[in-house]
């Protein structure tokens, strides 16, 4: 929109991010989830995936010193190895040294992919019933949900889309059954704690029922 190089976006993207994180923590919401780069994302030109890349490496580096201070703990879920051994290396170091957060759990979706994830789950779960350690009768929605990348993690109550798009993208497609959308005009490098109270504040406005009929 303003004409500057994509890696200039991203960075702005990033910052973005730090003031989301900032505000969702003064806000007191629990958990965070960040879609940082989609599985599909290894599509765009190498230059750009390699901007990305040397991005979220400077990010865990200068970073995570001020999440753990702050009480936020960081998680990566999504495909990690595609990064290399370094990057990898460098997430699990982030998600150690800030494992004792309890102000703001913030999950960051790393070649992340909704239909990926749900596909590794059901590979796993195939697996195990091969081999005899798993009975097939005992895969409920509960038993699945424990092979996902969020296992253990909360479903989410709301999924915010920017950008004016109003589509998911492949992003929780197994965790947001019950979720409720909120699509905003602003665009991501844009975003800021205005703009995520509004979407809070269109959340506390809505009825939640999970199917259930109203009196």
């Amino acid at each position: 929109a303003r004409g500057l190089p994509r890696a200039l976006g991203h960075k702005a993207g990033a910052e973005a991010a730090r003031r989301a994180i900032e505000a969702a923590g003064e806000a007191g919401v629990g958990w965070l989830t960040l879609f940082a780069f989609s599985s599909e994302n290894w599509r765009r030109p190498a230059d750009e995936v390699q901007d990305l890349t040397l991005l979220m490496r400077h990010y865990l580096n200068t970073e995570v010193a001020r999440l753990a201070r702050e009480g936020v703990r960081l998680r990566v879920i999504g495909e990690r190895e595609r990064f290399g051994p370094d990057l990898v290396a460098a997430i699990a170091r982030a998600e150690a040294a800030t494992a004792g957060g309890a102000r703001l759990n913030l999950n960051i979706a790393l070649s992340y992919g909704g239909r990926a994830e749900i596909a590794s789950a059901a590979r796993e779960i195939a697996r195990r019933v091969a081999a005899g350690t798993l009975d097939p009768d005992a895969v409920d929605e509960r038993m699945f949900g424990g092979f996902l990348g969020t296992a253990g993690m909360p479903d989410p109550d709301l999924i915010i889309r920017t950008s004016g798009e109003q589509r998911i993208s492949n992003f929780l497609l197994w965790q947001a059954a019950y979720a409720e959308f909120v699509f905003q005009d602003v665009l991501w490098p844009d975003y800021g704690a205005v703009e995520l109270g509004a979407a809070l504040a269109e959340f506390a406005r809505r009825e939640r029922r999970y199917g259930a009929r109203v009196a």
